[in-house]
Parts: C-alpha cells; structure tokens; sequence
C-alpha cells in the first residue's frame, strides 16, 4: 500500500489582480446571498432561537418589574424605559448577534479553505459577506416576532428626531462590531481547528458587558469602566441607548465615534491577524 503524501505547507496564493468595484460588490453579495439560503434551510434552530427570545424578553420583563417592586423610577429610570430597553436590546441582538458567528471554522476543518483562496475575493471579505448575510436571515422572522415582543415586553418611540436618525446608524455600527468580532474568533480556527469551546465564553463575555441584559447605567463603578473599555458595548447599548435618549446631543456624536474606532481597529487587526493565519493552511500534495 502506498503511504499518503504528508501534508506540506500550501504556497501563498498569487495576489488576484485588481478586480472593478462593481464586479467585487457583486461576488460580496453572491457570498451574502449563499449564506442568506443557508441560513434559512436551519428552520428548527432558527425558530429556536426566536422562541428563546420571546422567553428571554418576558423573564427579563419580570425582573426587572420584581426589582422596582412598585416604585415609578430608579435612579431617575422609570419603569417603561427599562422594559423598554430589556425589549429592544434582546430584539436587535438577536439580528446583531446570530446564533452562528461564523463559517470560518467549519471550512478550515472541511479543508473548503483551500477552494475559498482560488476565488478572486478575499477571504476575510467572502466570510464578512457570508456572515452579514447569514445575519440578515433573521429580519424576517423578526418583523414575525415583533408583535409578540412588544405584547410580552414594551415598546416606545425614539426619544427624540435625532435618534430615531441616529438609531439606525448606530445598529448598522453595532453590526459591523459585531460581524468584525465573530471574524476575528473564526480566524482563531487556523489554529484550534475547534471554536466551539471558546464561542461559548465568548458569547457569555459579549451579552453581559454589552449591556443586553443589564445596561450599563446600573453596573457597578469597576465593571462599568471595563464594559465601557470593550467592543461589546457598541453592539448593544449604544443603539439602545441612542434610542431611548439616554445619550442625546454631542452624546450621539461621540458614541457613534466610539463605534466607527472600534470598526477601524477591528479591520486592522482582522487584516493583521488574517495576514498570519494564512500561513497555515495545509494542503495534501506532493
């Protein structure tokens, strides 16, 4: 029997020549359309997960009626505006957060990623493109759900014009931190083969100090200071915030900076990072 060929260190790939940017706008939306399909093929763990959501929304609803134990306000908060928080902060994190961060691991076990480098896309930029477009599979079934949310939880107007302008600038903002992070934690596969382990602290570490389920308004001194360090406050309670006033005027401007950084540093950093994971991939070949 003859042996296998040992596994020898795949060359880099010849940079792809310049493409036009219309021609790359439509390869980034074909791998978004893909992703989009795929997304919608996993109607069981999808709905799941939005059945999870509506559980999420009223126990949070709960506690926090059970915790103001009747009094009108807390802190100068009243009740309303934190079930209202409660209720979008769970709502948009379910479209900012996915339950599948990204495909990155599954394709370097699956050796896919040898076929993802011959395309004449990036590869950072097809796995953000597939991702998006796996995100953007929940807005239907969130349009669904949203009834049912406000019936279970609450629901109010934009504070003001200027946030509900800035509202959806801040969650695209949030969505882009969001995407940027679950990136990064899938290129961590080049080295571990399995993410699933670390998704798991990632995700208990990213919900908690991004204010979706206590804002940061009610953290203590020290954890608030180290929530408002980190990534993760952008990608919930900065629309949130936004949304219902609690940060207004300049405000507004300096947490929307405050995302645009974090976009910045985190594609830097997926560049730098994806720059070394390269390096890795193996091929089987003579």
């Amino acid at each position: 029997m003859t042996a296998a060929p040992a596994p020898t260190a795949a060359k880099t790939p010849p940079a792809s020549p310049r493409q036009p940017l219309g021609t790359l706008l439509r390869a980034h939306l074909a791998c978004a359309r893909m992703e989009f399909r795929a997304a919608l093929t996993y109607r069981t763990a999808y709905l799941s997960s939005f059945v999870m959501m509506l559980l999420q929304i009223w126990l949070l609803t709960v506690v926090w009626k059970a915790l103001y134990d009747g009094r009108a306000e807390v802190d100068g908060l009243g009740l309303t505006t934190m079930t209202a928080y409660a209720t979008l902060t769970t709502l948009q994190y379910q479209l900012v957060s996915p339950w599948r961060s990204s495909p990155i691991d599954q394709r370097v076990r699956e050796g896919k990623v040898a076929v993802d480098l011959l395309r004449p896309v990036g590869f950072p930029g097809q796995m953000l493109a597939g991702q998006l477009g796996w995100a953007s599979a929940a807005v239907p079934v969130l349009l669904v759900a949203l009834p049912f949310a406000l019936l279970i939880g609450a629901g109010q107007a934009p504070a003001s014009t200027a946030a509900g302008f800035a509202y959806p600038v801040a969650l695209i903002g949030a969505l882009l931190v969001n995407q940027l992070l679950g990136l990064l934690l899938g290129l961590v596969s080049f080295w571990t083969l399995e993410v699933s382990g670390a998704l798991m602290a990632y995700r208990f570490v990213a919900q908690f100090f991004s204010g979706a389920l206590v804002p940061l308004w009610f953290m203590p001194g020290p954890v608030r200071a180290a929530a408002e360090w980190l990534p993760f406050q952008a990608t919930a309670y900065t629309p949130a915030a936004v949304y219902l006033g609690q940060v207004e005027g300049p405000g507004i401007v300096a947490a929307l900076g405050v995302q645009l950084a974090w976009i910045g540093a985190l594609g830097a950093l997926s560049a730098f990072v994806w720059s070394r994971a390269r390096r890795r991939v193996m091929s089987q070949g003579g």
